[in-house]
């Protein structure tokens, strides 16, 4: 098992798996994956990984900004999505750990996920990496004209911004 970069060349994998998470209808309220070029604008220039198992892409990983006020420059906003078929065997929690990693090298104080309530396992899966529970949105989106909630999970650094 390794990581490696999301790039243009990889990105297709990265949107098929995305497409599966939007499958599910618990990962996202977005209904259709962005273009490469979308996704590459919206997100920092680190913390973007796949997880590698012999050759074979099995989830990744992002960091996005929250904000362009500076005052908002190290906090951000994560995101993990697995394939279908690696789903339940830890994948996910490698990817966070990494990308818990990446943020504190880079200067992040804050990790923020808003996940959606019926979400469980991904939810549990921040809480044990550390993130805690800050609150809810109600009814923050509509999906397929049902309004869900979001609940909102974060992690401080316990090494920058102290």
């Amino acid at each position: 098992m390794n990581f490696a970069l999301i790039t243009s060349v990889n990105y297709p994998q990265v949107a098929a798996i995305y497409a599966e998470g939007i499958k599910t209808g618990v990962a996202t309220f977005e209904t259709q994956v962005p273009t490469w070029e979308q996704w590459d604008t919206s997100h920092l220039p680190f913390g973007r990984i796949v997880i590698i198992e012999n050759t074979t892409i099995m989830g990744w990983g992002s960091l996005a900004p929250v904000s362009s006020r500076c005052v908002y420059g190290g906090v951000a906003e994560v995101s993990v999505y697995v394939a279908e078929h690696a789903r339940g065997k830890g994948y996910g929690k490698k990817l966070l750990l990494e990308l818990i990693k990446i943020s504190e090298e880079n200067g992040l104080w804050t990790l923020q996920s808003g996940i959606m309530k019926a979400n469980e396992a991904s939810i549990q899966m921040h809480i044990k990496c550390g993130f805690r529970v800050i609150g809810y949105r109600e009814k923050i989106g509509k999906l397929n004209g049902i309004w869900l909630d979001n609940v909102l999970l974060e992690r401080r650094s316990k090494l920058i911004g102290i």
